[in-house]
C-alpha cells in the first residue's frame, strides 16, 4: 500500500501537523509504508518543489525538515510500499509534470498496453521511472494538454480510458497547482478521507490516535481551517468524510475565500476489476496492506 496526503489552504502555511505531529501523521504511518517518501510543495512564485527518497520518511531527517520549513498553498506527500518499480527516487512519489504534482495509492495491470497509448499521445517521455502511477499521471498530462489545461475534465477522461481499458486493483490520487487541489477515489477498494476542519484557528485541538493512546493539545496557527485529503484519518477530528467511490474532490481559492466542489466523475466500475489473487505477490502485499489498515 501507499499513502496519500493533499493539503490546500487560502494562505501559505506549512503542513506540519499533519506530516509529522499528528497521531497518525504521514511520519507515523511510514513505519508500515518504509520504501520511499515526499513531499510536494511550490514556492512564492508558483514553482513545484519536491523533496523526496526512497527511504521511510521517520528515518529521513531531510522529510521532517522539509515538513517544518516549507510553505504553501497546497501540499502532496506520500509514502511507499512498492508495487511497481524498483527502489530508486525516480520511482518515489510525489510526481511533477507540467507544473503539477501528483501522487497515487494502487495499482494498474497491462503496462504495455497503457505506454501504447502515451506514445500514440507523445507523453511516454515525460516518464522517467517504472511505475504505473507516473504513466497515469502521464495520462492525465496528456488529457490536459489536449483540453487546453482543464485539470478536472483530464482526470475525469483519463480514468474513464483507464476504467474501460486497463485492469484495474484500485486508483486513488491527489494532484495539485500552486492554488488548487484534486483528489479522487477510485473505486471502492482503497479509503480517501476529505476532511474540512471545524477548529477555530488557534484554538487547541484534541486528538486521540487509533493507534496510540495519548491525548495532546496541537495548536494550529492557521487563519482558517485547511482542506485536506487522506488515506486514513490521521485524528479525531469529526469531520473526516470517506469519498464515494469516483467522487472527485476539488479545492480551490486564495485568502478566506475557500471552495470544495466534489462530484462523481467516474460512474462506473472497472471493465476489468482486479482482486488480490491477479496481483504479483509483491503488489499484492502491498495492496493487501492497506485493506488491512483501514483501505
Amino acid at each position: 500500500m501507499c499513502r496519500l496526503f493533499g493539503l490546500h489552504h487560502g494562505h501559505r502555511v506549512t503542513a506540519t501537523f499533519w506530516l509529522l505531529d499528528a497521531p497518525d501523521s504521514l511520519r507515523e504511518q511510514s513505519r508500515r509504508n518504509p520504501q520511499g517518501a515526499g513531499i510536494g510543495s511550490f514556492d512564492g512564485a508558483g514553482r513545484p518543489v519536491v523533496d523526496k527518497q526512497p527511504i521511510a520518511a521517520w528515518t529521513d531527517a531531510e522529510f521532517a525538515h522539509q515538513a517544518r520549513t516549507d510553505r504553501s498553498r497546497t501540499f502532496v506527500a506520500h509514502v511507499r510500499y512498492a508495487s511497481a518499480g524498483g527502489l530508486s527516487r525516480p520511482n518515489t512519489h510525489p510526481f511533477v509534470m507540467d507544473g503539477r504534482i501528483f501522487a497515487h495509492n494502487g495499482t494498474l495491470g497491462d503496462l504495455p498496453r497503457l505506454d501504447e497509448e502515451l506514445d500514440r499521445r507523445g507523453v511516454r517521455d515525460l516518464v522517467q521511472g517504472q511505475t504505473d502511477s507516473e504513466r497515469l499521471f502521464a495520462l492525465i498530462t496528456a488529457y490536459a494538454r489536449d483540453n487546453g489545461g482543464d485539470v478536472g475534465a483530464a482526470i475525469t477522461d483519463a480514468v474513464r480510458w483507464v476504467a474501460d481499458t486497463l485492469p484495474v486493483f484500485a486508483l486513488n490520487i491527489v494532484l495539485a497547482t500552486p492554488d488548487e487541489l484534486w483528489a479522487l477515489r477510485y473505486p471502492d477498494t482503497h479509503d480517501l478521507y476529505l476532511l474540512r476542519p471545524s477548529s477555530d484557528a488557534g484554538h487547541p485541538l484534541h486528538v486521540r490516535s487509533r493507534r496510540i493512546s495519548v491525548q495532546a493539545e496541537h495548536h494550529r496557527p492557521q487563519t482558517a481551517a485547511p482542506v485536506v485529503v487522506a488515506s486514513e484519518r490521521m485524528d479525531s477530528e469529526p469531520g473526516w468524510r470517506l469519498l464515494h467511490p469516483g467522487e472527485l474532490v476539488h479545492a480551490r481559492g486564495r485568502g478566506d475565500d475557500l471552495q470544495v466542489r466534489t462530484r462523481i466523475a467516474v460512474i462506473e466500475p472497472p471493465r476489468q476489476q482486479l482482486t488480490l489473487a491477479d496481483l504479483s505477490p509483491e503488489a499484492a502485499a502491498s495492496q493487501r496492506a492497506a485493506a488491512e489498515h483501514g483501505g
